[in-house]
């Protein structure tokens, strides 16, 4: 009995180790925590902040480029001679050497100090790579929480309506037991019902996965249940279509990379320029050698400063001149591109939102309207003075009212959250 006693607790155990999610406490989320959550789990911002530590220290590199480098090199050599008149046996010779080299650049045609600003825009364009990756989580999180929403209100919404039929399905089987309706009002109304039911089955299916989708963002577990605090509502804009407009050239990411991009791009040119100008460089060395180890017997030094000049490169430097002129100017063209695709973006987002906003305020009345109507349907119907399709047609069209208001709230808050994106609104 002990023993079967044992065994069950183990198989108990190993149920809730194989099934902890059963168990899991559900997490309590505002909108800003979970902006706050995919801000610091998402991989794209990873992602981001590698890459602008990467361009740190390409800056660091051609910053110091520019400075002395000392290198130190020990070499331990042992050769032979071959016969010679003067020598008429093999001679063999031990050589150990060591020797510093210090080099200095003093001019470069401008091509160092250029390759030092380039790396500085490189790592401004990097840092707005951060910035650009945390407006998207931010506008991917706002969506998917108001999907969420979206779907927890319409699985609401056909749970409503579920009760709604099946109340009138519960009164039509009253009346046809008293022989008041036919049996095909009964057959109706539970073939509408049948229809909800199915409604509400997607609708939870729908709210689960967006809920997944939402861990997801925001680096959740998928089957963590969460309890979102924010209600279905919209907050009016405070921007007007101009001002939006505005915002979205000063302010958004891209417009400034492509500024950087730009200025680096004239860079190149300087660069390739460079090609036509001398450079000079300054070298020192200071050597020790000896035929026993560890060489440092004898010494000697040398001081050099090299001016060389491309005289002729059969038109090389000419193509890369060109070549970055281009490329300057293929710069310049996405940057204009860029800008006026920014701008179609705000304004599309823009109207959408307040055309969404125009629906919310209409979907309202026509909830509004279908729930007196759905009454007035009910109350005809007890006292039969309305018809079975009446009923069924104003559950429906309360139905589809209750929908079209959660459609409309849903997609003004998605796009609030893309025109928070197209004008570059910073991520706190």
């Amino acid at each position: 009995m002990r023993q079967r006693s044992l065994l069950l607790l183990g198989a108990f155990v190993i149920a809730i180790a194989l099934n902890q999610n059963v168990f899991a406490a559900s997490v309590d989320l505002s909108l800003d925590e979970s902006i706050s959550l995919a801000l610091q789990n998402n991989y794209d911002v990873k992602y981001a902040n590698s890459s602008r530590e990467k361009y740190y220290w390409a800056f660091k590199e051609a910053q110091n480029s520019k400075g002395v480098a000392v290198s130190y090199v020990h070499s331990d050599e042992r050769y032979n001679t071959p016969p010679t008149y003067y020598s008429p046996t093999y001679t063999y010779t031990t050589d150990f050497d060591n020797a510093f080299t210090f080099s200095l650049p003093i001019y470069s045609g401008g091509k160092l100090e250029d390759k030092v600003e380039q790396a500085k825009l490189d790592l401004k364009v990097a840092d707005l790579d951060i910035e650009l990756a945390k407006q998207q989580i931010r506008e991917t999180v706002i969506t998917d929480y108001f999907t969420v929403l979206e779907y927890r209100e319409e699985a609401k919404v056909d749970q409503e309506t579920v009760n709604n039929y099946v109340d009138h399905l519960n009164l039509v089987k009253q009346k046809f037991d008293l022989g008041l309706v036919a049996k095909t009002e009964v057959l109706s109304s539970q073939v509408n019902l049948a229809k909800a039911q199915d409604s509400l089955i997607k609708a939870q299916n729908n709210y689960n996965n967006a809920v997944a989708a939402l861990n997801n963002a925001i680096g959740l577990p998928h089957d963590t249940e969460v309890n979102l605090k924010d209600d279905f509502s919209r907050q009016l804009y405070p921007l007007v279509l101009e001002e939006c407009m505005q915002k979205a050239v000063s302010q958004r990411p891209e417009m400034a990379q492509y500024a950087a991009k730009g200025t680096s791009a004239q860079y190149d040119v300087k660069i390739a320029k460079s090609g036509y100008l001398p450079t000079v460089d300054l070298t020192a060395e200071q050597d020790w050698y000896d035929t026993h180890l560890v060489g440092t017997k004898n010494n000697n030094w040398l001081i050099k400063l090299t001016t060389s000049l491309n005289v002729f490169d059969s038109g090389v430097t000419n193509a890369k001149v060109q070549q970055a002129k281009h490329n300057a100017d293929m710069i310049s063209a996405k940057a204009s591109q860029e800008r006026d695709a920014i701008l179609l973006d705000v304004r599309q987002y823009y109207l959408s939102m307040n055309e969404a906003e125009k629906r919310i305020e209409t979907n309202q009345v026509s909830v509004n309207q279908a729930e007196e109507n759905l009454m007035i349907e009910k109350a005809k119907y007890q006292v039969g003075v309305t018809t079975n399709l009446d009923i069924l047609d104003a559950v429906l069209a309360l139905d589809s009212a209750k929908k079209d208001y959660i459609q409309a709230v849903y997609d003004f808050n998605t796009y609030r959250a893309k025109l928070d994106e197209a004008i570059g609104l910073a991520v706190k």
